[in-house]
This record gives structure tokens, sequence and C-alpha cells, in this order.
């Protein structure tokens, strides 16, 4: 595929990644409410059709984020290959992390619901369910900085290959380093920043999404030589 053609499609899996996630998250903000790990059982167990289209969802986010290595890698490997792989590889690491978040969801849902006779006594369920609420939330700050590292690569080469518009190239870069720096630290424990640090990478993506949908990206001069000799 052309670089333009691999644009297009990581435009419209950019704007559906987003949108399955926005909505995962307002599906899951509810169920998971309340105090303790009993509450948050119980509130699951209530609402298990919005946390069945949320593992729904965020299956279709591992799938998209392998779509996105794959045209992101299609973008910038004739721009340096090395670095094209690097972004494939992050971005695979990402899809195959948020998988874990997606089993981890479905354990939560099995402990909220089960009543076979070999299920936990209740003890053992509260217990393994805030374990299974923390790998969640271990997994999607290790998987989002995969994301962060691919995407700060991804946009420098944006910028060195003059594919885009250098500003929006510099806001990938500013927006993509900062989650680089931000989501270790929170991974450690410290609130650094809440949800306040992904505003600017939502800014980016989306526009990037679009600039891609309706403008593509500019050949490369090997793009160019193969399409004058045939």
């Amino acid at each position: 595929m052309t670089r333009t053609t691999n644009a297009r499609i990581a435009g419209y899996a950019y704007l559906l990644y987003i949108a399955a996630g926005v909505v995962s998250m307002l599906l899951l903000n509810y169920p998971s409410n309340g105090e303790g790990a009993a509450a948050k059982l119980a509130s699951l167990a209530e609402h298990t059709s919005e946390v069945h289209i949320t593992v729904i969802l965020s299956l279709l986010n591992c799938f998209t984020a392998l779509v996105l290595a794959v045209t992101l890698y299609g973008i910038t490997v004739d721009e340096d290959r090395e670095l094209a792989v690097l972004i494939l590889s992050c971005r695979i690491g990402e899809g195959v992390l948020n998988v874990v978040f997606v089993i981890a969801m479905l354990g939560l849902v099995w402990l909220g619901t089960t009543h076979a006779p070999d299920s936990p006594d209740p003890v053992a369920a509260h217990t393994l369910a805030a374990f299974l609420r923390k790998v969640q939330s271990w997994t999607m700050r290790v998987g989002a900085t995969f994301f962060a590292v691919g995407s700060t690569i991804f946009s420098y080469l944006l910028l060195r290959g003059r594919m885009v518009p250098v500003p929006l190239a510099w806001l990938g870069i500013v927006a993509s380093a900062l989650l680089v720096v931000v989501l270790p630290i929170q991974l450690i424990g410290f609130d650094a920043g809440g949800m306040l640090v992904w505003l600017p990478m939502l800014v980016f993506e989306v526009a990037i999404a679009f600039w891609f949908i309706v403008k593509g990206v500019a050949k490369s001069p090997n793009e160019t030589v193969r399409t004058a000799a045939g």
C-alpha cells in the first residue's frame, strides 16, 4: 500500500480507537462505582450488559491498535526503517497489553455473577477482585506507556519527513513526550496530572486523523521513484 492509503486507514483507525475508548469509559463509570471490592462486584453484577459492551469495545481496540501498528509502519518505513519497526513493536505491545485488561474484566464479571459450587468464597472473591482491578490499572498505564513511546517516535518521523504540517507534528511530539514522562510516575503511585495530561494527545490524534483522511501524506522519495519507473 502507498503512504496515502496507509494514512487514510490510520485516520479512520484513530477515530474508531478514540470513540470506542470514550464509550467504554462512560459505560464503565457507573458499574465501577462503589466503596470496596464487595460493592464494586455487586455493581458490576447489576450492570452486566454495559460491562459486556465494554468488553467487546475493548477487544475491538486491541485489533485497532494492531491496525495502527501496521499502517503507521507503512507511513514511516521509507523515512527510517529501524524506527518504523520500533513504532510497530510499541503499538503491537499496546494491543497485546489491552488484551490483559479484557481478560481481567471478564474475571471481574465472573466473580460478580457466578454462583457455581467451585466459585471462591466471598472473602477470596473480594481479594481477587481487588487484585484484578489493580491489574487493570497497571495494564492500562503500561500499555499507554508503550503507546506514548511509539507515538513520540512516529511524530518525530512525521516532522523529519515533513509529511504533515510542522505545528501538527510538533504537537504530537510534545503531547507524546509528556505522556512518556508522566505515565511511569503515575504507575509507581503518584497522581501526576491525572487525566488532564491526555488532553494534548486527544487534540493531536483527532487532528491527525482528519488530516490523514482528508489530505493523506506526501509521497516518499522511494514511492516517487517506483511511480516514475512504473
